[in-house]
């Protein structure tokens, strides 16, 4: 209802008071409450708290008041602010407070790499047993991906907060997911019979279109974070954003190569050996 609060001065006096101006649905209302308690004091509250006491003096119409009385100037330009804010100080109560030493600090990182490192270990297995030779050399290519990707973030200083090892390792489950899309596309190839490098060369184009629009989708969102995020989520979309870059190179340029060393030998036609 409160539209606006001024300090202003008296012209005859110069004494310091409060002007106030409500909206029209806050003016009747105050005029309704002047009307029906003229010499009555009319206590302002706010937050529970009362901040001025002033005697009502007539009715006010209009929706234009003063509140006047013995006021420094200090006093007056703090009544106006507390209007004009909507609130009054309040004291602060400590509920808790935790500490994060070093230890452990070293003990969560500690933990993550561990968490990392097991997961990294059951990719591999599951590509292997699920893949056989072209799982096999998948995990080549993760193991690559990931000598390649350290080295960048080493070249370009990157410091890696639990923030950015969740990016980092989110981006190997991207890494990996490039593959399999690349190996089920394979197997379909394999199907109907054609040579392996055929199948290999089919099987990576009718893939590509998912893994581009799937990479840069999760791209693009990490931009955003890392333009409009915090220092701890810059960190996640940074190493998410190098990782996701690094995966589309290590699935589409080194899985590759290494299928492509079997072009044309025996091994390349035992077709259970790759899907």
């Amino acid at each position: 209802y409160l539209k606006k609060t001024e300090l202003q001065f008296d012209q005859t006096t110069m004494k310091p008071y409060a002007s106030i101006q409500f909206n029209k649905e806050g003016a009747k209302i105050f005029e309704d409450l002047t009307s029906n308690n003229i010499g009555k004091p009319l206590a302002i509250y706010i937050d529970n708290a009362p901040i001025s006491i002033p005697i009502v003096q007539e009715t006010i119409s209009g929706g234009k008041a003063q509140i006047t009385g013995e006021f420094t100037i200090e006093e007056a330009r703090k009544l106006v602010q507390n209007l004009s804010a909507g609130a009054l100080p309040i004291p602060i109560e400590l509920i808790s407070q935790e500490i994060i030493g070093p230890t452990l600090g070293s003990i969560t990182l500690e933990k993550s790499l561990k968490a990392g490192l097991v997961g990294f270990l059951a990719i591999i297995l599951f590509m292997i047993f699920f893949y056989r030779l072209s799982g096999l050399f998948a995990s080549f290519s993760l193991i690559i991906y990931l000598i390649l990707t350290l080295a960048i973030f080493k070249v370009i200083g990157v410091t890696l907060t639990l923030a950015g090892i969740g990016g980092f390792l989110l981006s190997i489950g991207m890494a990996i997911d490039a593959n399999i899309l690349i190996f089920s596309r394979m197997k379909e190839e394999f199907i109907e019979e054609k040579s392996f490098g055929v199948v290999v060369e089919e099987g990576f184009q009718r893939a590509w279109s998912s893994i581009r629009d799937g990479n840069m989708t999760t791209l693009i969102i990490a931009l955003i974070l890392f333009g409009f995020g915090t220092s701890f989520v810059k960190g996640f979309a940074l190493t998410l954003s190098i990782g996701i870059l690094m995966s589309m190179f290590s699935a589409i340029f080194i899985t590759k190569s290494f299928l492509n060393i079997f072009k044309d030998t025996r091994l390349s036609k035992i077709k259970w050996l790759w899907v």
